[in-house]
C-alpha cells in the first residue's frame, strides 16, 4: 500500500531520501522520462496466491500460510492491476504472465540458502494459482521460470520478438525481487519500460519504495497508473471512444502454457 495514497501527486519514495541525496540525483540527470514505445506488451510478474494470500487476511496471518505472501499490500494493488489489464486487452497488446516453476526439493538448493521455510510449504499447488480477479484469459501466455528474472532460461525474449514488442508495461511482485530482476534484464535487452507504481507490490515497504526510486532513476518510467492510462489514450486510442479512429495495431494471440 502507498503511504502517500491520500496525496495523488505524491510518489512512493517521497520522504525516503535526504535533501543531499536528492540534490545529487537531480544534478546527475537521473529520472528522465523515456516515454512509451511503438508496440507495448503487458507483463504481469508472479501475482500467484503464494504472493497474494487471500483478501481480508492480516499480513502475518497470510505469511503463516504462504511464506512469500505480501498480504494486504497485494490486495491494495490488485484493483489497479485489473485496470492495467483492461487497458492492455482492449488495445490488443500482448499480455504475458509469469510464475515460478514448481521444482522438486532437490532443485531448490539456492532458495534454501536464504530462507529456512523453503521446501516445507504445505500449500505449494494452491500457491501456484492466480487469484481469479487477475487470472490470465485463454490465449494469454504463461511463462514459468526458475529464477527471479523472467528472461533467465525462458522463451520470453523470443515471444516478445515475435510480437514486435519494444516496450513493457510491468506489474506484479515483488518490487524488490522478481520485478526488479526482470526490469534490469529488459533494460539490458533494450526494451523501454513503464511501471505504474500502484500495480507492483512487495512484502517490505521500505524495499518497495527504494527499489521504485532506483528503477525510476535508471531503468524505467515509474509513474502513476492514471498518468499511464492518459498516455495510452493519446498514443493508442481505442476505436470508437471519443470519436477516435480504429487502431492499426494487430491483436495479440498466443497459447497459454
Amino acid at each position: 500500500m502507498n503511504d502517500n495514497a491520500s496525496n495523488p501527486s505524491a510518489r512512493p519514495w517521497d520522504g525516503l531520501y535526504g535533501a543531499d541525496e536528492l540534490a545529487a540525483w537531480k544534478a546527475g540527470g537521473y529520472g528522465a522520462r523515456a516515454g512509451l514505445g511503438s508496440r507495448p506488451a503487458v507483463l504481469i510478474i508472479d501475482p500467484v496466491r503464494a504472493f497474494t494470500g487471500y483478501p481480508g487476511e492480516d499480513h502475518l496471518e497470510s505469511v503463516a500460510r504462504f511464506r512469500q505472501s505480501c498480504g494486504p499490500y497485494a490486495w491494495a494493488a490488485i484493483p489497479h492491476i485489473q485496470r492495467l489489464l483492461a487497458a492492455g486487452r482492449e488495445r490488443g497488446f500482448p499480455v504475458i504472465y509469469t510464475r515460478a516453476s514448481l521444482l522438486p526439493p532437490e532443485l531448490r538448493g539456492t532458495r534454501r540458502r536464504k530462507n529456512s521455510r523453503v521446501g516445507r510449504e504445505a500449500h505449494a499447488e494452491e500457491g501456484h494459482e492466480y487469484p481469479p480477479e487477475i487470472a490470465p484469459r485463454p490465449g494469454e501466455i504463461i511463462i514459468e521460470k526458475t529464477k527471479p528474472s523472467v528472461f533467465f532460461g525462458t522463451p520470453l525474449l523470443s515471444h516478445l520478438q515475435m510480437y514486435g514488442v519494444d516496450h513493457l508495461l510491468v506489474a506484479g511482485t515483488t518490487t524488490s525481487g522478481c520485478v526488479r530482476a526482470s526490469v534490469y534484464d529488459a533494460f539490458s535487452y533494450n526494451f523501454s519500460i513503464t511501471i505504474p507504481y500502484e500495480c507492483v507490490f512487495d512484502r517490505f515497504q521500505t524495499s518497495h519504495r527504494a527499489n521504485l526510486f532506483d528503477m525510476n532513476s535508471k531503468f524505467a518510467d515509474v509513474i502513476g497508473l492514471d498518468e499511464l492510462l492518459e498516455q495510452l489514450d493519446k498514443a493508442f486510442p481505442v476505436a470508437g471512444r471519443n470519436g477516435s479512429e480504429p487502431s492499426a495495431e494487430p491483436t495479440a494471440t498466443g497459447a497459454a502454457g
